[in-house]
């Protein structure tokens, strides 16, 4: 069983380079090079932000 599971992830991890670098690019012709790179800063400040924000109990939590 760990060969399979070692496997499938295996091709999830080499895989997703592949596939970001096809969205950057894609996301480049669609918008050109300068809005692409903004939308991504502003899109992982929103991600982060929005982590942020869920996980606020558990920073607030003294003991576990």
């Amino acid at each position: 069983m760990r060969g399979r599971v070692s496997a499938v992830e295996s091709i999830f991890i080499t895989s997703s380079k592949e596939i970001g670098s096809f969205e950057s690019g894609l996301t480049a012709s669609w918008f050109g090079l300068q809005r692409t790179i903004v939308l991504g800063g502003v899109l992982s400040m929103g991600v982060t932000g929005l982590i942020a924000g869920m996980v606020a109990p558990l920073r607030r939590l003294r003991r576990v």
